[in-house]
């Protein structure tokens, strides 16, 4: 259109300079001001025209992405995806086959990518290679729990499931993949595709990040399935959506014997409860009551007999904060230890048991939010878009968004027809036509960002990806 434009500019001036040299008379260089007035009219007219035919092009992409990721072919492809890996789930760190099926699937697609990242995580990039960059995001271990669900792709690894929605991850996310490479076209810069393993215990983000598989990206989104929200909604805010999450567990130690004699013993089971009393208190008297925390015991664990007072007592809980997350921890650490001293036991504390990782709250950036609000609204409708109230929920996403601007949002699933259950359940399913969702605002939401970015210039670096 440019071109044409320019071509026809020029035309304009030789035919004004020609009719200038030829028409003399009054009449005649009247007539000429009509013909050129009308001549340019017409250019603008058609300039307009094709101008209008872009625009509107690029803001029906988002609808086209849909459609695509809705047609049979590519719908039943990630279905297919999503239920291979329901049926042969993986623990952190441990993804080595679901990290093949991704490597597979995006060699048929012809996108590179880099492996391994963080022991199981792929990263695949598509694009032209250079910046801008934006990133997409989706977790792919499962939980150490039993499925019991019983349907055709039930999972087929004892004590394994994915009862957390990471394989439905998956599937959209490479579901976007293949929609960003059949329209590399439209890219104006660099899409980098992050697969990543260990979301639930071991905070993988961080080792992902530790890696380098946010070199050179300047922005993250991501995207999880929830039954809260009806299908074909998200859900999202700005400013902190998911609170800091932390775990605790500690052993309190005192000298056991015989119920009847107490005297002669130090009571850990009274030190305990003094310590899970006072614990409440961390919220109840010592946090401003406008900003939310939890703090749980959720384990008591000590004695086998009805009448020996035990040597010890293990506690374990998790605490939850959108700020003041480390500053809790060690009040969690100072109360318990010192409880324990004033029953006359000692304790030990682990902020880290079993090697379970603190994620910081997971913290929107408001830029993006705005886009990814007008994004959704243009794909699916002006009431498509839910502001949620902040979650007490923890994500490891926040390692990415504190690394670089990021946005985590919600992706409805719920029906009429049939109730989902919450993630974490043994009865947890998918909404299989969320799918093409998820695939479309992740590919949407990549070409968009880049458009913007391009029209504003990027700071990024060039280098080999």
């Amino acid at each position: 259109s440019h071109t044409l434009s320019s071509t026809l500019i020029q035309q304009s001036k030789l035919l004004n300079r020609d009719l200038l040299s030829c028409l003399l008379a009054p009449m005649a260089i009247n007539n000429f001001w009509i013909f050129s007035l009308t001549f340019q009219l017409l250019l603008l007219l058609h300039v307009s025209s094709e101008s209008s035919l872009i625009t509107d092009d690029a803001s029906r992409r988002p609808t086209k992405f849909l459609e695509y990721a809705k047609s049979p072919e590519v719908f039943d492809w990630m279905v297919g995806i999503r239920r291979k890996l329901h049926e042969n789930p993986e623990l952190g760190f441990e993804e080595f086959e679901t990290s093949t099926l991704i490597r597979s699937e995006l060699d048929l697609m012809g996108v590179k990518y880099k492996y391994p990242v963080a022991v199981t995580g792929v990263v695949g990039y598509v694009g032209t290679g250079e910046p801008p960059f934006v990133a997409l995001r989706a977790d792919m271990d499962a939980l150490p729990m039993q499925e019991d669900v019983e349907w055709e792709h039930k999972s087929k690894v004892p004590g394994k499931m994915h009862a957390c929605g990471h394989d439905g991850h998956v599937a959209m996310l490479l579901g976007a993949a293949k929609i960003l490479k059949e329209h590399h076209q439209d890219l104006q810069g660099t899409v980098v595709l992050i697969f990543q393993p260990a979301e639930e215990v071991f905070a993988g983000a961080k080792k992902m990040i530790e890696a380098g598989a946010l070199k050179h990206v300047e922005a993250i989104f991501g995207i999880h399935l929830t039954n809260q929200v009806p299908l074909g909604k998200t859900a999202s805010r700005a400013g902190s959506l998911l609170a800091g999450s932390g775990f605790f567990e500690a052993v309190i130690t005192g000298k056991g014997g015989h119920a009847a004699i107490p005297h002669h013993t130090i009571d850990p089971v009274i030190a305990a409860s003094s310590v899970v009393l006072s614990l409440q208190h961390l919220v109840s008297r010592e946090t401003d009551p406008l900003d939310s925390k939890v703090v749980t015991v959720s384990k008591l664990h000590g004695g086998n007999a009805f009448n020996v007072i035990p040597d010890s007592i293990t506690i374990g809980g998790t605490l939850r904060a959108f700020s003041g997350f480390s500053q809790l921890q060690e009040r969690i650490k100072e109360v318990i230890t010192k409880q324990a001293t004033v029953n006359r036991c000692n304790a030990s504390v682990n902020l880290k048991p079993n090697g379970k990782e603190p994620v910081p709250p997971t913290v929107n950036n408001m830029n993006l939010y705005k886009q990814f609000k007008n994004l959704v609204r243009d794909l699916l409708g002006e009431d498509s878009f839910v502001e949620v109230s902040p979650i007490m929920g923890g994500e490891d996403f926040s390692y990415f968004a504190e690394a670089i601007p990021g946005h985590f949002s919600f992706l409805g699933m719920q029906d009429e027809t049939k109730r989902y259950a919450s993630p974490h359940s043994s009865l947890y399913t998918v909404n299989e036509d969320a799918l093409p969702y998820g695939a479309a605002i992740h590919a949407s939401m990549a070409v968009r960002y880049l458009e913007d970015k391009a029209s504003k210039g990027s700071d990024s670096p060039k280098d080999e990806l």
